[in-house]
């Protein structure tokens, strides 16, 4: 019986020995062989999770604070109650960052971040005051009002350069029924966009912002002269105007910009 002819013997030893590569990898690819690469993986592991839950080294040790100017960085630190000592992976930043919040109404916003290998970094934005209002129930104290219209402090000191909100919207029959329409929030929010909206130059002589109504809305600056605002709306252009109008009539007291299209100024 004549055997496998040569083409026949060729096409069975290239299907037994396959690509070198493919041998080769399946010689490896042994039962003991990957026994040990599971045991090496699960060392690799446990290992790690030791290093950063069970050991010394990642540990928080110190916590730093940055960006506080009224606050201090102890009352920060304090009201953060970072677990020092702690795992540093396991320091939970969302619920720190709320809990300073909640603590420090000053704070707009906080980073809590990790600072490897031992540390935590505390770093804060504070509100900043555009208007403050006077709180007689409190011994004459002053609240502080942010630009987002937050009331967010009271301090026994108007800060330098901040002016007060005087809210009259209460003292005639046209003026209550605004406050009835819009509520004492919206016109405070009101009163504080105006503030917002003001020049540089005019904003550092504003002391009082009055509010009588949503589209009444007047200034009182240093020396004695007053602008009459209106409402928040086009606060851009009225800003424009008023500096023009302040500029061209340098000598007058009272100056209109209501309608920043037909602004007027009047007394010297």
């Amino acid at each position: 019986m004549a055997g496998p002819t040569t083409a026949e013997r060729g096409e069975r030893q290239h299907l037994d020995s396959g690509p070198p590569r493919l041998t080769r990898f399946k010689r490896l690819l042994s039962p003991r062989t990957l026994i040990i690469l599971l045991v090496c993986v699960v060392l690799l592991g446990a290992t790690g999770a030791w290093v950063l839950y069970g050991s010394q080294w990642l540990r928080v040790e110190r916590v730093s604070t940055s960006g506080t100017r009224v606050l201090t960085d102890e009352q920060v630190r304090e009201a953060a109650d970072v677990p020092v000592g702690a795992p540093l992976i396991s320091v939970d930043t969302d619920v720190i960052e709320a809990r300073l919040r909640q603590k420090l109404p000053r704070i707009d916003s906080v980073d809590v971040v990790r600072s490897w290998p031992d540390g935590i970094g505390l770093k804060v934005i504070e509100r900043t005051p555009v208007l403050i209002v006077e709180n007689s129930g409190k011994g004459g104290k002053y609240v502080e009002v942010d630009a987002k219209g937050v009331r967010f402090a009271t301090v026994s000191r108007a800060p330098k350069g901040v002016p007060a909100l005087n809210l009259t919207a209460a003292q005639s029959s046209s003026s209550s029924a605004s406050l009835r329409r819009f509520g004492t929030g919206r016109l405070v929010r009101e009163a504080v966009s105006v503030a917002g909206s003001l020049p540089a130059a005019v904003a550092r002589r504003t002391q009082v912002v009055k509010v009588r109504s949503y589209d009444s809305i007047s200034l009182e600056l240093s020396g004695n002269r007053t602008v009459a605002w209106g409402s928040s709306e086009k606060g851009r252009a009225k800003a424009r105007t008023l500096t023009a109008l302040m500029k061209a009539s340098p000598e007058a007291r009272y100056f209109d910009v209501s309608v920043p299209t037909a602004p007027a100024s009047s007394g010297s």
